[in-house]
């Protein structure tokens, strides 16, 4: 497949669960400071919000979700 940069195939490759519903908080912590896109943030959130809805896991994403934005100034 060679190394392709299209943000689909990055975000279909690690799902919203996949970054979530890791076996520790490290892993989560990874799933969410490598999310690329607010995009991707937003499918996180919604997934957060439908399965788990756990404060400190929203809170990550909130804070990850001011980075992406910054960075796109």
């Amino acid at each position: 497949m060679g190394t392709s940069t299209d943000d689909s195939e990055a975000s279909d490759e690690f799902p919203p669960e996949k970054r979530l519903e890791a076996p520790n908080t490290r892993l989560i912590k990874a799933g969410i400071a490598t999310i690329p896109d607010l995009e991707t943030l937003q499918e996180c959130v919604a997934y957060e919000n439908a399965h788990q809805n756990r404060t400190q896991i929203l809170r990550r994403l909130k804070w990850k979700a001011e980075e992406l934005r910054e960075n796109e100034e």
